[in-house]
Parts: C-alpha cells; sequence; structure tokens
C-alpha cells in the first residue's frame, strides 16, 4: 500500500487522540510531510521502539504503542498462559497515555497488569517484572532523547531488555496486524474496576530502596562529611526516589528548583541528557548560593547519571568511563580495607568502555567481562551468577554512556542506586581531604592516561539507514590499512564475529555474539569502535587511547578520530 493511502486510512480513523486529528488534517495536501510520517514503519527490535511523536506510522503514537503492545501480548500469551505484565512511565509527552494505552491493551488480551501510580525510573520497572514475576515489562520513555521523542522499552521475565528471538517473534507478530482492525482494547478505569489492571503499590518502591540500600559500601562515610551536593532530576523520574535514598543514608541535597517538577518539554535546558554541560547549567548557578563540592543530574528516566565536580573557580565534568573506573576502584578498594571483598569477585564493562578499568580490577584480583554494547548484556552476566548461586561475586557493572548497576536485584542500569555510591564515594574522599579531581588524577598517575571519546553522526530521513549500512559495509570490506598515519594491525568483525590481523592474514574467531560492530585496532591499547545506534538514526565512534601523558593520549585520539571522519565522509 502506498504511503498516500495509508494516509488516507489514518485520517478516517485515527481518532484517539485529539492532537492526531489535528496534525493528519495540516499536513494534507503536503506530500513531503505526509511521506516522511508514512514512508515506513517504527523498527521493534531488542530496545522496543522509539521516534518523534505525531501522527503516522514512523511516529510515536497511541497506534503505534497499541500495535506493538498487541504484539507482544500475543507473543507473551503463547509462551505463558495467565501471564502478568508490569508498565511504567516517565515525564515525557504522552508518556501517561502511552502507558495507559499499554496496559488497556494487555487487559483486553487476558494478561494481567501491574503499573505504577505515577511517574517512575526505568529500573524500577525492571524490579517490578521480577518482583511479580512477570512475563514482561514495557518503560515509556525516550531516555535522554530531545523532548519532540518518546519510546517503549520492553522487558523480559529476567528484568532484562527483550532478547533478540523473542523481539523477533514480537516483530513478526506486528507485521501481520491491522493497525485499526486487529488491536484488542478496553477500558483503561473499567479494567481497573474490575481488577485487570493494578496499581503497584509503595511497598513495591520501599523494597526496591531497601534493594538499593544494601549496596552501600560505607554508610558511615555520609555521617558528618561536610560535602555540599546539588541534585537535579533534569524534569524527571528521579526527583522522588533519588532523594529518597539519599535521605535513607542520612543525606539531604540541595535541588535545582527549576528542574525539579516533571516537564516533558524540559524547557530550561535543549536535551535533559547529563553527558553535556547545559545540563549543569542551573545547578551551577545555584551554587553561587548553596555552596557545592559536587553536582549530580539524572537523565528523564533516571537510569544514568552524570556529575560535575568543584575543581578552582569550576566545575569539571566527569564522563561515563572516568565515573565507572572511580567507582570500580572506590568499591574494590573499600572493601578491601574492611575485610568484606568476596572471593573471586567479578565485575562486567562493555566493550567499548574505558580499559583502565582492566589494571584497576587486576590490582584486587577481580576478573573482569567484557560483553557487547547494551545493559542487557551485563544483565545475563549476573543471571549466570544468580543460577549458580553466586551472585554475591558481582560487583559493578558499568557501560560508558553514564549506566552502572551494583547489585542483583534489577537488570538494568540504575541512577538511583549510582547517585547514592558516588555521592557515597566523594564523602568518603572528601573526609580525607580529596575531591574527585584529585581522586582521578591519582587514578591516572597509578594506572596511565586513558583518552576515551564519543562522536555520532546523524542520518536522518528516508536513505539514512541506506547511507549508514553502505558505511558499514565499505568498512568491513575494504579496512584502512592506515589512518592518519597510523598502522591498523587488527580488524575484527562483530557481524561474522571473525578478528583478522591485517599484517599476517590471521584470523580468530570473536566469542562474543553477533553484532553491527566493526573494530579497528592500532596497538598499544590504541583503537577505534564503529557501530550504528541501536535506537536512533546514527553511527557512532568510539575512540580509545592510552599513553604515559593526556596530551600524548589526546593526540593520538585525534588523529584517529579526525582519520576515520574522512574515511567514512562525515
Amino acid at each position: 500500500m502506498k504511503y498516500s493511502q495509508i494516509y488516507n486510512e489514518w485520517l478516517e480513523n485515527a481518532t484517539l487522540d485529539p492532537d492526531l486529528i489535528e496534525e493528519l488534517k495540516s499536513v494534507e495536501g503536503k506530500e513531503e510531510e505526509i511521506s516522511d510520517r508514512f514512508y515506513t514503519e517504527l523498527e521493534f527490535g531488542t530496545a522496543g521502539l522509539r521516534g518523534v511523536i505525531g501522527a503516522g506510522t514512523n511516529r510515536m503514537n497511541v497506534y503505534t504503542v497499541g500495535k506493538a503492545t498487541q504484539g507482544l501480548a500475543d507473543h507473551v500469551n503463547s509462551v505463558k498462559k495467565g501471564a502478568s505484565v508490569a508498565v511504567a512511565y516517565d515525564s515525557r509527552i504522552k508518556s501517561l497515555l502511552f502507558a495507559e494505552m499499554t496496559a488497556s491493551v494487555f487487559a483486553a488480551n487476558g494478561i494481567k497488569v501491574y503499573i505504577y501510580p505515577e511517574l517512575m525510573p526505568t529500573p524500577m520497572l525492571s524490579y517490578a517484572v521480577r518482583y511479580y514475576g512477570c512475563e514482561a515489562g514495557v518503560m515509556v520513555t525516550a531516555s535522554h532523547n530531545p523532548a519532540k521523542y518518546n519510546g517503549y522499552k520492553v522487558y523480559g521475565p529476567d528484568g532484562c531488555q527483550l532478547g533478540v528471538e523473542a523481539s523477533d517473534h514480537v516483530l513478526e507478530i506486528i507485521g501481520s496486524l491491522d493497525t485499526f482492525k486487529d488491536i484488542k482494547t478496553v477500558d483503561f478505569d473499567k479494567a481497573v474496576a474490575d481488577g485487570l489492571i493494578e496499581y503497584i503499590p509503595d511497598s513495591v518502591t520501599e523494597s526496591y530502596l531497601d534493594c538499593v540500600l544494601e549496596q552501600s559500601c560505607y554508610p558511615e562515610a555520609f555521617k558528618d562529611s561536610g560535602l555540599g551536593i546539588i541534585y537535579s532530576p533534569l524534569h524527571g523520574a528521579g526527583n522522588k526516589p533519588v532523594r529518597a535514598i539519599l535521605k535513607k543514608v542520612g543525606f539531604d541535597v540541595t535541588v535545582v528548583p527549576e528542574q525539579e517538577l516533571p516537564d516533558g518539554n524540559f524547557p530550561t535546558l535543549p536535551f535533559p541528557n547529563p553527558e553535556f554541560r547545559e545540563a549543569f547549567d542551573l545547578a551551577i548557578k545555584l551554587s553561587k548560593e548553596h555552596p557545592a563540592d559536587l553536582l549530580l543530574a539524572t537523565d528523564p528516566d533516571c537510569d544514568r547519571v552524570g556529575i560535575a565536580v568543584k575543581d578552582g573557580d569550576d566545575y569539571k565534568l566527569f564522563t561515563g568511563n572516568q565515573v565507572g573506573a572511580m567507582l570500580l576502584n572506590y568499591i574494590l578498594s573499600v572493601k578491601t580495607e574492611k575485610g568484606t571483598l568476596e572471593k573471586d569477585p567479578i565485575a562486567v564493562k562493555t566493550i567499548v568502555t574505558t580499559d583502565m578499568c582492566l589494571p584497576i580490577a587486576e590490582k584486587y584480583g577481580c576478573k573482569m567481562i567484557n560483553v557487547l554494547t547494551g545493559f542487557k548484556y551485563i544483565g545475563e552476566q549476573i543471571a549466570i551468577l544468580e543460577e549458580k548461586g553466586e551472585e554475591n561475586r558481582y560487583q559493578l557493572g558499568f557501560e560508558e554512556s553514564y549506566g552502572y548497576l551494583k547489585g542483583s536485584y534489577v537488570r538494568d542500569k540504575d541512577a538511583v542506586v549510582a547517585s547514592m555510591l558516588i555521592c557515597e564515594m566523594a564523602c568518603y574522599y572528601y573526609k580525607q581531604g580529596k575531591s574527585l579531581v584529585d581522586v582521578y588524577a591519582e587514578l591516572e598517575k597509578e594506572f596511565g592516561f586513558f583518552h576515551n571519546s564519543q562522536c555520532s553522526f546523524n542520518f536522518e530521513g528516508q536513505n539514512g539507514m541506506a547511507v549508514m549500512a553502505n558505511i558499514m559495509d565499505s568498512l568491513a570490506n575494504n579496512p584502512p590499512k592506515e589512518v592518519a598515519g597510523l598502522t591498523v594491525a587488527e580488524v575484527g568483525d562483530y557481524r561474522t564475529s571473525v578478528t583478522t590481523n591485517l599484517g599476517s592474514g590471521e584470523k580468530t574467531p570473536i566469542t562474543l555474539p553477533k553484532a553491527n560492530v566493526l573494530y579497528f585496532g592500532f596497538g598499544g591499547g590504541n583503537s577505534v569502535i564503529v557501530r550504528p545506534s541501536g535506537t536512533e538514526p546514527k553511527i557512532k565512534l568510539y575512540v580509545t587511547a592510552t599513553a604515559d601523558s593526556k596530551q600524548t593520549a589526546d593526540e593520538i585520539a585525534s588523529k584517529m578520530r579526525e582519520g576515520f571522519k574522512a574515511i567514512m565522509g562525515v
């Protein structure tokens, strides 16, 4: 069916949301606008759905959400009769509407729904799935994307994001459904009254917070620390749980008032992303009235956290890699100091996360496991330990994109526990007369200088995915032998699970699952990893350089980065 025909079908039938009716009428006769909304469907994958909010098959709306949920409901019913699911949502535009639509479709398909009565962080959705023994879970969020986006994250019975086999089955079902004829729904309020949909009580939230509290390594660090902390939830779901957990450890933070309350328009910043300095502008301004040594910010669904640390008259932002390295060192060193470090400890990181963690782990006899990008792979490692009754060996899981998890109570990154641990770590060192700036400098002195950076290139529009695929194919089929004067020693193609030594031609297997990832190793701890984003139309470049000085590491990284940009034509 041509997109113009689909548009006319929507114009006639898309009546559930008045905003859709208005938008569809506003683009009538505008071929380019109609094409952009209907030329394709939002792709359902292991990350669920994510897209711009609006009318059309290529947009996030009640119909794309309903269709995805019907596919997921059919999958769940094919696996287990009498199953249940958990649903949560954050502060984004239409998140509540999409969450209620999700719940009503599940209920109409005979699946019991547990839904939070107010916005909650993503990790609390993972917790609810495990708490209730659900077959699946849905979190309505677009994480740290701009305000015009929303999304639909899907979780399996283990509390991890849905695996490839299950997501492929859901996608197959979705492809067979008619948007307006095949979606079963019931009235949300009636389903609540009938017990098909049940609100999750406060006791579950308290149970979750108790699990977070158990992850504290040195709770006495908070007492009389004298450390000043300013926190911003960036208009998102972190406000209540982050403050609640810090209150439990006896610590009160100052909250940025302009960013305290939920608001999906994110009016005070261009991107609700704690990776960027703009996210801390209001916190820095507030620090002039309320002096602070540490600034803390969580993204809208509170699974990622960023920090800025007082450094002279200004604040230094730390990357996810740097915070992950400090947290790992803190946890292992403090447990060693207290004699509480478990036998044969294990930590898990993704392949694009800093290798500084390798010598840190080695120092404390901790095994470091590398996994593919995506926190579900970290969750899988926790599950393997749990099956053997050895989950206490797990010390920390983390990724460069500001995601951390200590503990086995959930299977996704958790900014609530990370916020607690970061504050605890800062208080611990502050009592020793050190800031986190000092702490990281000590790590560099001991383990070397590690430059880790990431850059992204957007490919919007109908041809964007094809351009991305061509770039990846070109790099894999004709790998560069030299980049900016640096010799490429080996190429790892995770799509074929083979690493090739360009000097000898020797091939060795990659033991991780297949993925659309390319690795280029230059020797000496220097590398570039190229991968398309799993949630956005962009290719990401991860650059790693190691040296005995920061300047040298930066120079090597710059050469590799600019060289690859030239080769990719971006």
